[in-house]
């Protein structure tokens, strides 16, 4: 017969835990508990205490910071989880010096922080920068879109969430019937208590969506335009992204290309990236200015940006501020010789969604043949559009317009590829652009498209995906920053400068040698 081992789960061991020991050099515990010790000025804390003379004593704001910073480097955002932790986890214990926060003390240290959290920010920025991580010659700029703490369900306008209560309120009416019928039926008691249940979650549905509707009016974007409000979380939008429409924000970075510091970090409610372009580089320049920056660092760096920020007013802003953009359009790529062979690798499998044909939209004058003349062109029935127009002006270029015959496009059995109004429309007017007007400057778009297309400018703007990405997955991926867990832009914009600011300590850790500076320079 086998023997084993003797164990006992009743006995007892006892062991001295030095928490200084746990902490141990080279380690992100280790390079946090320096900096928060040594190089952060917290006397910014003290204005939100007023315990002098009575009151219990609070926590410290070095204790509070660490631990808090510390379960954010390990991916965990709940409150509850990490005042477990402080309980349970030796490195937590050593952080905390075996203090126990309760977590309603961390979650409203972590949710009433957007004031200090610049503070902090600036001084850790401060101290890459003394330690020579921060180059100053180029920057990139990109957003990552997370999903809120709020379910896109609870999305749309005044007029969508009226039609919600109806709907809900037809709901209740037919529950509670069926309800009323059951209780003269011999009916399964467990169904009656779902249904019961149901009614109760409904009810409470109606009401919460009605309290909206008295309290808020539609929400309106930078259009002018009515754009859809969530209910849950107000601040939050729908954005679209490569995994389908979430409900949420986007986190956006300024990122150095010299060792991937965020120089700038800020979380917005809107999916549409071409308008955050000139309030991040706005932060990035306060950023600077508060750790002593005495020029524009924007006048001597490159700025690259893929095409989501690009727009007239953004290179008219670059122009008008002396910023060396290198700013992606649309067609950048499509105009890149590197990619002109890249169909050739496409799959053919047709099982694959990326394989399957697109439907073709309406015809474009890619469609029509134009004479080389410029009298006439011919469109895709085979019938010719005349001239009407020799010298027409849009935006500064310069075309040539064709209208077609009335005849030849009653009854054409391409009138709905042709037109877009194929019911009312009568005839088709095409238009060539032939280049700009003389006496009309270049676009800020095209002196762009003419600055990314030349050797210098592919060589720079390729550097972007190397510099800004690698962010977004050690946040993403290292630290687990897969959703915002807090609600409304004050608390997600304070999240997601803790995490830049995790990932910011993460480069001290790695490659910064830091002098030991006082406060007096605060």
């Amino acid at each position: 017969m086998a023997r084993y081992k003797p164990y006992d789960y009743g006995q007892m061991k006892l062991l001295p835990v030095s928490f200084a020991q746990q902490i141990l050099p080279g380690t992100f515990e280790h390079t946090l508990n320096e900096l928060i010790d040594n190089e952060v000025d917290l006397t910014v804390f003290e204005a939100r205490y007023h315990n002098d003379e009575g009151g219990a004593p609070a926590y410290a704001p070095a204790i509070l910071l660490k631990i808090i910073l510390y379960a954010y480097a390990r991916g965990v955002t709940q409150s509850r989880e990490i005042a477990r932790l402080c309980r349970e986890n030796v490195v937590f214990m050593a952080l905390s010096a075996d203090t126990t926060p309760h977590f309603t003390t961390i979650a409203n240290f972590i949710s009433t922080l957007e004031v200090e959290i610049v503070s902090v920010y600036r001084d850790v920025l401060l101290i890459c920068d003394e330690a020579g991580l921060i180059g100053r010659e180029m920057f990139a700029i990109d957003g990552v879109k997370l999903p809120s703490n709020a379910s896109k369900e609870w999305s749309g306008t005044r007029a969508d969430f009226a039609k919600k209560v109806e709907k809900m309120e037809r709901a209740v009416k037919y529950l509670i019937r069926r309800h009323r019928a059951a209780d003269t039926a011999d009916e399964d008691p467990r169904l009656k208590d779902a249904r019961a249940k149901q009614i109760r979650t409904l009810k409470a549905s109606v009401a919460k969506v009605k309290g909206f509707l008295k309290e808020r009016e539609d929400k309106r974007g930078t259009s002018g335009k009515v754009v859809k409000s969530n209910i849950t979380d107000e601040d939050s939008a729908k954005m679209k992204t490569g995994k389908g429409v979430i409900q949420g924000y986007a986190g956006v970075a300024v990122v150095d290309a010299k060792h991937q510091v965020i120089v700038g970090a800020q979380a917005f409610g809107t999916g549409q990236e071409h308008g955050l372009l000139v309030p991040m580089l706005e932060h990035t320049r306060e950023g600077f200015r508060r750790i002593g920056e005495p020029d524009d660092v924007l006048h001597r760096a490159a700025l690259l940006a893929d095409s989501g920020y690009h727009s007239e007013a953004n290179l008219e802003y670059l122009h008008a501020h002396g910023i060396d953009g290198y700013i992606a359009d649309n067609l950048f790529r499509k105009r890149d010789p590197r990619f002109a062979s890249a169909v050739r690798h496409r799959p053919t499998r047709p099982d694959e969604p990326w394989a399957r044909p697109k439907a073709r939209g309406l015809f474009s004058p890619k469609d029509f043949a134009l004479d080389s003349e410029h009298r006439f062109c011919m469109c895709p029935a085979g019938k010719r559009l005349y001239r009407n127009g020799a010298n027409v002006q849009i935006r500064g270029n310069v075309g040539v317009k064709f209208r077609s015959a009335k005849s030849d496009c009653k009854g054409c059995k391409l009138r709905a590829r042709c037109m877009r109004n194929p019911d009312s429309s009568e005839t088709r007017q095409v238009v060539f652009f032939l280049g700009r007007s003389k006496d009309k400057a270049p676009s800020f778009s095209a002196r762009m498209r003419q600055k990314i297309d030349s050797d210098e400018g592919r060589y720079r703007y390729s550097r972007r995906l190397g510099i800004v990405e690698p962010v977004f997955a050690n946040i993403a991926s290292a630290h687990r920053l897969r959703r915002f867990s807090v609600r409304g832009a004050t608390k997600v914009n304070t999240q997601w400068q803790l995490f830049c600011l995790v990932h910011n300590i993460g480069k001290i850790q790695r490659y910064g040698k830091r002098k030991r500076r006082s406060h007096d320079v605060h």
